[in-house]
């Protein structure tokens, strides 16, 4: 099938999706944390995993090893897909975060302008302050197994403004 088969041309009113990645390393029973740096234009001085955009002719397992290779200079093992969440921004254009989770055997990170690279207890996640959907979709991820089908799930904003997250 060519790609002009692929009607893409002709989806230009239907909704579309910017896709992203996001990777929770491990490290024994730490987590490595971004804390996003004050001129970051998303989420400035709060904690996120590392990730970001795919690239155009990336898929996705690729685009979560680059990301982590450039966020934080680690080669990662065990580099899982963990889920999807489909993200309503109430605009044309929402998001689809895929979401990874990898195991570092060394924890020396380089420094980047994203922000501050951070090795986090599981059990102190609670004291961080994270972006918002963290405290939940970050303990989900971690205690999946690594044969664990993925998740799926669907974010959305409410009228006053607040993240609504539902899981499968």
């Amino acid at each position: 099938m060519p790609a002009s088969d692929q009607g893409v041309a002709q989806s230009r009113t239907r909704y579309h999706l910017v896709p992203r990645v996001l990777c929770f390393v491990t490290s024994g029973d730490e987590v490595l944390l971004l804390k996003g740096a004050p001129d970051k234009k998303l989420w400035p001085n709060k904690y996120n995993g590392v990730g970001g955009h795919v690239e155009r002719g990336e898929d996705f397992r690729s685009a979560a090893r680059r990301e982590i290779a450039e966020e934080t200079g680690l080669a990662v093992r065990d580099l899982i897909f963990r889920g999807a969440v489909n993200i309503d921004a109430d605009q044309p254009v929402g998001v689809g975060l895929f979401v990874f989770t990898a195991v570092a055997d060394d924890k020396n990170t380089i420094d980047s302008g994203e922000g501050l690279l951070e090795w986090v207890s599981t059990d102190k996640i609670g004291e961080y302050d994270l972006v918002e959907d963290l405290p939940e979709l970050l303990p989900r991820v971690l205690a999946m197994r690594d044969h664990d089908p993925p998740f799926f799930g669907r974010y959305a904003y409410n009228a006053e403004g607040k993240l609504r997250m539902e899981f499968n």
